[in-house]
């Protein structure tokens, strides 16, 4: 079975990608009312066996609306003229969009604020406050 290399140390295997020919829209005259060179990639993200889990939550979330309901991603290019064009941008999109999720986020480490900064916030409040009670009504007390 022929197997799509994707980043160094990750290949799929070409049965879990299903293509799908289509007519283009746009502009390009008979050639895009004749030919069906636009092309749907179809990448079924839940069956998949080369991605784990935590990857295949990423590329979830970066694929966005692309996700369809049955949980496989769908690729959509046709950008060029002819059909192998199309395929190989699609190919590219499909490697790009699984390197980006083979990348772990950086775990978030809690900061607190400086004393410095905790000051000039008091600061602040203080001088906000001062101006808001010069602007109100004198009480009938003052």
């Amino acid at each position: 079975m022929p197997r799509i290399a994707v980043a160094e140390n990750l290949s799929l295997d070409a049965n879990e990608l299903e293509f799908s020919f289509l007519r283009a829209s746009g502009p390009g005259g008979q050639n895009v009312n004749k030919v069906a060179t636009a092309v749907q990639l179809r990448f079924d993200l839940g069956g998949s066996s080369a991605l784990d889990p935590e990857a295949k939550t990423r590329l979830g979330a970066l694929a966005g609306r692309r996700v369809t309901a049955d949980g496989s991603l769908l690729i959509v290019a046709r950008n060029h003229r002819t059909q192998e064009q199309n395929r190989r941008e699609a190919y590219a999109r499909l490697a790009e969009l699984i390197r980006r999720a083979l990348v772990p986020p950086k775990p978030r480490r809690p900061t607190a604020p400086t004393r410095g900064a905790r000051e000039r916030r008091l600061e602040s409040k203080t001088r906000v406050k001062r101006a808001k009670r010069l602007r109100a009504r004198p009480r009938w007390d003052e």
